[in-house]
């Protein structure tokens, strides 16, 4: 396994195609709303996106927490992005944490959250940006935000009702409550939940799954995936109808064909 500290977020590449980012916060529940944090994730974000060596991402945290989301002592302090007068504050979020959102779905390398423990706010947040969701057996969830007076200033409110419908969306963000990781496999929110010693080894055996396939066809359907929430039928088909004629001219989309005819294994060039 080769590595790279790159500070705020550790970067390993524990197979070919695939890299696994931790946020490197433990003794603060690696909160993601400073702004060394929010440029960290988006410099490794812009970093892949004409990478085709990466067809996949886990994000994880360190230590015990997944991440706590906002960091509460700025919060109490007023200062760094919850600082100002009401227009400073809400620069304070367009310029800050809403980046990142706005940067998970511009990028179509597919995102496993290998949700360690705590996911909370803006934590919780994070992992419905990802693709898909592996959860230790510790991990809890919390769309925490009205238990300290505020709301999903990141995008939350868009994410979660997409992931586990309307209902359980506005339990989740009316109350508060945590959800514990069993329960958030029943409702939808998370793929897998596992034994905590097993949890990266399963998020990367998913991975895996996805970087056997050629990147072509795992960003394109990633894009495709993305781009339903905003199409109709008519127009998806449009898009559909593109990238397939595109594919169809991919060197490894003939070694596929060539390889179920004969049989064997394919040997992807990507």
């Amino acid at each position: 396994m080769t590595g790279q500290s790159q500070d705020l977020i550790l970067v390993t590449r524990p197979a070919p195609a695939v890299e696994l980012w931790s946020l490197n916060l433990p003794e603060q529940r690696n909160p993601i709303t400073d702004e060394p944090m929010i440029n960290s994730l988006l410099g490794n974000i812009d970093r892949i996106k004409d990478d085709e060596t990466v067809k996949c991402v886990v994000l994880t945290g360190e230590g015990k927490a997944f991440s706590a989301g906002g960091n509460i002592k700025k919060m109490a302090d007023k200062s760094g992005m919850f600082g100002g007068d009401l227009e400073e504050i809400s620069h304070g979020y367009r310029d800050g944490v809403q980046r990142i959102p706005l940067a998970m779905r511009s990028v179509d390398v597919p995102f496993i959250a290998a949700v360690n423990g705590p996911a909370v706010g803006a934590g919780m947040d994070l992992t419905t940006m990802c693709d898909m969701r592996v959860a230790s057996e510790r991990a809890w969830f919390a769309e925490s935000f009205v238990q300290l007076g505020l709301i999903a200033g990141d995008g939350g409110a868009w994410f979660l009702p997409r992931l586990i419908g309307s209902a359980r969306a506005a339990e989740m963000a009316l109350t508060g409550d945590r959800v514990d990781a069993v329960t958030a496999e029943r409702w939808g929110l998370v793929n897998y939940v596992v034994p905590a010693e097993a949890l990266i080894e399963r998020a990367l055996e998913l991975a895996d799954r996805i970087a056997a396939n050629p990147v072509y066809s795992v960003r394109a359907t990633k894009q495709l995936l993305l781009d339903s929430e905003r199409h109709t039928l008519e127009s998806m088909l449009e898009e559909c109808a593109s990238l397939q004629a595109n594919a169809h001219f991919q060197p490894d989309h003939h070694e596929a064909v060539v390889a179920m005819l004969e049989k064997r294994p394919p040997r992807f060039t990507t």
